[in-house]
């Protein structure tokens, strides 16, 4: 079966999906914490705070909501890696949601199609990904789609009552690129 993707901007009718996935163990594992259970007002507060730099979306397989995504350009702003990457780079997040999407190349399938629409919708000279290195498996998925660890960030991400290291990945567009 293929998989036709599609990326949807957020609106109010995915609050209760949102929800749904945001309690839901294996997702909070490395999104959130699993000793974070989001409410109604939570998800509001997060997902729906007029951020004009934040780009939210819901990720759609063959026109069924299975995840979420959400991208940006790196400034101080947004993010504390722009002394790491420089300017014109892109950053994203993103889980899916629905288990039975999980361990199929979806997750790859959807960074590759996200990467090269920054690159040539914004622009962007570089794309970062900055997961839990306890995260092997999205740091597979991130390194089949192209992207490159760059650096260990050492006590980088609170989560779950402690400081979890993340890896600093790159896509770069310039192919003659060498890590940072």
């Amino acid at each position: 079966m293929q998989n036709n993707l599609s990326i949807r901007p957020l609106n109010k009718k995915h609050q209760a999906l949102l929800r749904s996935w945001l309690c839901d163990p294996s997702v909070l594992k490395f999104y959130g914490g699993r000793d974070k259970s989001y409410t109604m007002e939570m998800i509001e507060d997060k997902f729906y705070t007029n951020n004009a730099l934040i780009s939210r979306c819901i990720i759609y397989c063959n026109e069924i909501p299975i995840g979420y995504l959400q991208y940006y350009p790196i400034n101080s702003c947004t993010s504390n890696l722009m002394p790491l990457v420089g300017s014109s780079a892109y950053g994203m997040d993103q889980f899916i949601g629905e288990g039975n999407y999980r361990n199929r190349g979806i997750g790859t399938e959807l960074i590759k199609k996200v990467t090269a629409f920054l690159i040539e919708a914004y622009g962007a000279s570089k794309v970062v990904l900055d997961p839990h290195v306890e995260n092997v498996r999205a740091v597979a998925c991130y390194e089949k789609a192209g992207f490159q660890r760059v650096k260990k960030l050492l006590h980088y991400a609170f989560h779950e009552g402690k400081y979890h290291d993340c890896w600093l990945l790159t896509y770069n567009t310039d192919k003659k690129a060498h890590r940072s």
